[in-house]
């Protein structure tokens, strides 16, 4: 095991203060990818194929917004050296990112039918809006990781730190909104339903912005290794053209074949997500003594406790095993096994028990999507000679973005073959209905990581033999 492989230059304090940053991320994001189609379908009552056409549209902007983030802030600018590379970025986006979270939730109050077009255009806007920040922060914060991190053992460290806490995020997200907001009943007045999701939101940005603040000694970044980047900036200052640098990117079969899987799994997770609340609604029959709120609420928990227990796990066996590749494949394939039984169950604790075992494998692949993002942007260092990190970082996000077509457009079809009703309460839903939300929830989330896993395994070459002999030449380069 080389010298550099042992290297852990930052405190764990430091690596869990850069994890808050990932806690807020996670918490509004989750929060937003798993609340947002639900509550324009379900309680909007806006037609399912108008919300198609507004994620579809959003999505496309958010494959161009994010690249193209990733190239604009790659590069120094006049602050760059006083300030840093990263951390002015993190603040600029990271900051409205919660603010423009309320308004997502905040409509015209008019006839979801005749005034379908002007809600269609609120909702494209506001998302547009809240990816425009959360790419401007999530770029450069995936990219700081690469940067800050840079031997293989502090990479491992780091994300057995960061992700934990991330995970807290995730759990904050998933199970916060749903104690707050109330789900359409016949019951409860369709204004009061309306309103809870207002207040859901203003309680997802104040927590969001309490996590940005306590990330900001972790998002500061080492004056030595800005200083080493100016440097090798000044040697080599001509920059490709965005759409060379995608080429180049594209033809660099590691981040190709990377970017496959990521976007599978990304599919899989929203589908799952945005599943979640049908599932409580019109599925499961309500357990004596637990509330439908609570009830989505505890879905959520299993699978992200399944997470937190794993999680120290794969840390260890990752150090045993030193094969990047190896761990995620495990993963993906424990992903898709573990997500069939939800085709079937109808159960509620036995759809917890499932998403508690699929959180065990879902922590394996999370631990692994830095390093294995770093392996890659580390091979793309040596072949350009040039560090490129919030580029490939904002075209990872280029292509993760399908997993949104991929959820709404599954949604789509499933709920229109199968007389899912727009704005309805249970009481009116057909039984196929429940059955299209159990083929979203269990089956084609399945299918999309099963690809994925596929095509990791036969095409994906960085071996641990490949990655160490990079990890030497970046040393050789300068870049270390």
């Amino acid at each position: 095991m080389g010298e550099d492989e042992l290297e852990v230059r930052h405190s764990k304090l430091n690596m869990a203060s850069y994890g808050s940053g990932s806690l807020a991320r996670e918490f509004i994001n989750m929060a937003f990818m798993a609340t947002v189609f639900f509550y324009y379908e379900a309680v909007i009552g806006l037609d399912v194929w108008v919300i198609f056409l507004a994620t579809f549209i959003f999505a496309l902007y958010n494959m161009v917004n994010d690249p193209l983030i990733g190239y604009l802030t790659n590069r120094p600018f006049k602050f760059t050296k006083k300030i840093g590379r990263r951390f002015p970025w993190l603040l600029l986006g990271g900051l409205p990112l919660c603010a423009s979270y309320i308004i997502v939730y905040m409509p015209p109050v008019i006839d979801p039918v005749s005034g379908a077009w002007i809600i269609f255009a609120w909702l494209l806007f506001t998302m547009c809006l809240f990816d425009t920040f959360h790419s401007l922060y999530f770029v450069n914060f995936m990219a700081l990781f690469t940067e800050k991190y840079q031997s293989i053992k502090e990479r491992r460290v780091a994300s057995g730190i960061y992700i934990p806490i991330g995970v807290i995020g995730v759990a904050l997200g998933a199970l916060i909104p749903p104690l707050v907001f109330k789900y359409p009943s016949e019951e409860i007045p369709h204004v009061v339903v309306l309103q809870s999701f207002i207040v859901q939101g203003v309680i997802v940005a104040l927590i969001c912005l309490l996590g940005m603040l306590l990330a900001i000694p972790g998002f500061r970044e080492d004056k030595d290794l800005v200083e080493k980047y100016l440097v090798t900036y000044e040697r080599n200052p001509e920059r490709d053209s965005f759409f060379k640098s995608l080429v180049i990117a594209l033809k660099q079969r590691s981040f190709l074949i990377y970017m496959v899987i990521y976007t599978l799994y990304q599919s899989q997770i929203v589908t799952m997500q945005n599943s979640i609340h049908y599932v409580v609604a019109y599925v499961i029959v309500q357990p004596a003594g637990i509330t439908v709120n609570f009830m989505a609420t505890l879905i959520f928990a299993s699978f992200l406790v399944g997470v937190i227990v794993a999680t120290p796990f794969w840390v260890k066996y990752s150090h045993k095993v030193n094969n990047n590749k190896k761990i995620m494949l495990i993963s993906a394939v424990g992903l898709g096994i573990s997500t069939l039984p939800l085709l079937f169950l109808t159960s509620y604790w036995g759809v917890v028990a499932v998403m508690f075992v699929w959180g065990i494998f879902l922590g394996g692949f999370w631990f692994m999507i830095f390093p294995v993002m770093s392996d890659v942007i580390d091979e793309s260092v040596v072949i350009t000679g040039k560090r490129e990190e919030g580029i490939y970082v904002g075209f990872s996000q280029f292509f993760a973005r399908i997993g949104i077509i991929a959820q709404t457009l599954t949604f789509a079809i499933v709920h229109t073959l199968t007389g899912f009703i727009e704005g309805g309460d249970p009481s009116i839903q057909p039984a196929s209905a429940a059955v299209g939300i159990q083929i979203h929830l269990g089956l084609i989330p399945a299918i999309f990581i099963f690809i994925g896993a596929i095509v990791f395994w036969k095409f994906y070459n960085l071996t641990p033999e490949k990655i160490q002999a990079t990890q030497v030449k970046l040393g050789e380069l300068g870049f270390k």
